[in-house]
């Protein structure tokens, strides 16, 4: 399951409650990252996967959308229904949505 970068532009205004996950490294999340998400680099989900709510809409990125699709596919097999890919990830936030954040 995936959403845009445009989607979540009109939900995040809309102020839809949403919960974003930041899949990336931290040399990554330290270059650029979406306002409110949370670091929780891939490696990590395994034991701080705890920390989210399996009831809550979660918008998982990386850089391209390549490993936060891997990290909801393993969300989705431990109940989260609502976790979502953000499609060419940061990197199309950056294209698409958002010229002023650097990218990499």
């Amino acid at each position: 399951m995936e959403i845009t970068v445009e989607e979540l532009q009109a939900k995040m205004g809309s102020g839809a409650r949403l919960t974003l996950v930041d899949v990336r490294e931290p040399w990554e999340w330290s270059l650029c990252r979406l306002d409110g998400a949370r670091h929780i680099p891939m490696g990590e989900i395994p034991v701080r996967h705890l920390e989210l709510d399996p009831q809550d809409e979660i918008v998982v990125y990386c850089h391209v959308g390549q490993r936060s699709a891997m990290v909801v596919e393993y969300l989705r097999q431990l109940g989260f229904g609502k976790a979502v890919n953000l499609r060419g990830g940061i990197d199309a936030w950056a294209r698409q949505v958002d010229p002023t954040l650097r990218r990499y």
